[in-house]
């Protein structure tokens, strides 16, 4: 089984409403066309922090390490997924 770096996107919920993000993470590829998501180490290229902003508007705030925790154990598809 491979680590791989992977970007895909996912969506946050903010007070505006569920705004689509970047999640860059490795993965560990579990078959030749899955992976299984072990860490994520960014949003929207920036590093995950407790409050994360889409434009910096407070109503685009979102807690980023909570999703990065949702996210963590996730299996994806390699075809949906960009490998760095």
């Amino acid at each position: 089984m491979t680590n791989l770096i992977v970007e895909y996107k996912a969506s946050v919920s903010t007070p505006a409403g569920w705004r689509s993000v970047s999640m860059t993470a490795t993965a560990l590829q579990i078959s030749p066309k899955r992976v299984e998501v072990v860490q994520v180490t960014k949003i929207d290229g920036e590093i995950v922090s407790k409050n994360m902003s889409r434009s910096g508007a407070k109503r685009q705030q979102y807690d980023g390490e909570y999703f990065a925790s949702q996210e963590i154990g996730k299996t994806k598809n390699i075809s949906s997924l960009t490998v760095i």
